[in-house]
């Protein structure tokens, strides 16, 4: 985690081994998090969150809620009959390329990126929440001993790391994804009443984008064929930029902003 608000989360988070086949993991995890390190019995009362690490998987608490990122869950809407219909996938799919690649900017815990990689696209994911970043890949590893996700999730990588960097060193290199798809969090999007009570946990984690410009430009710096913008409805389009066109649902759209190759 960045900046003085990752540290002083830091000091409020606590990664708890509740299982003895868990201690080494808890313990390389809350390093890298720079976060204390508690057995299962230690008093965690002091915490506003733990990361509570079992032989099974990787959960956040707070000691009432409970989030642990299960790709399992997303399962029926990976039916093809289901799929093809997804808005998502409607806004990236591309005509004529045989294996798509795509960015997801904003992975989250990895749903857009997973619906993405059922489709056919080869998905790089970057999280820059390293709290975040770790249920995620908590999740992919399960998944890849899932025979109903590991063709799937093996088409995901994901990378802990500000997109906004993470775009421009793509560049650098010469890589030019298909797609780059940005679902920024707004101000407005965190005292959302349909957001999931559970999920409000992320909202100790996740910050705003402060810069939308930036992070338009860094999507263009890679010269995908589109860029994908998921957005409320009725809010406004990132940065004022006018997509080319857009697929609307009844809660979200995607903005899309085609580009000359």
């Amino acid at each position: 985690m960045n900046g003085r608000a990752e540290e002083a989360l830091s000091d409020k988070l606590a990664v708890v081994a509740c299982d003895n086949a868990s201690e080494d993991d808890a313990a390389r995890l809350a390093e890298h998090l720079g976060a204390a390190l508690l057995g299962e019995h230690d008093d965690a009362s002091a915490y506003l969150l733990r990361l509570e690490l079992h032989d099974d998987g990787l959960t956040l608490t707070d000691g009432f809620m409970a989030l642990r990122a299960d790709l399992r869950d997303m399962l029926p809407r990976l039916k093809p009959a289901n799929l093809s219909r997804e808005l998502l996938v409607r806004a990236a799919k591309i005509k004529g390329v045989d294996a798509p690649t795509a960015v997801d900017a904003t992975a989250g815990l990895g749903a857009d990126a997973l619906l993405l990689a059922a489709a056919g696209f080869t998905v790089t994911l970057f999280e820059r929440d390293a709290v975040i970043a770790a249920l995620l890949a908590d999740a992919l590893r399960r998944a890849e001993d899932d025979p109903e996700l590991a063709d799937t999730v093996a088409r995901m990588r994901l990378v802990e790391g500000d997109s906004i960097e993470g775009l421009h060193r793509l560049a650098e290199m010469g890589e030019r994804p298909d797609v780059v798809y940005l679902d920024p969090m707004f101000p407005e999007r965190t005292k959302s009443a349909a957001v999931k009570k559970k999920f409000q946990l992320l909202h100790h984690l996740e910050r705003p984008c402060a810069d939308p410009e930036l992070l338009l430009e860094a999507a263009r710096a890679v010269h995908p064929r589109k860029i994908v913008v998921k957005r409320p409805v009725k809010g406004p389009q990132l940065a004022g930029v006018k997509p080319s066109h857009t697929i609307a649902g009844k809660a979200v759209r995607y903005d899309c902003i085609v580009l000359p190759r």
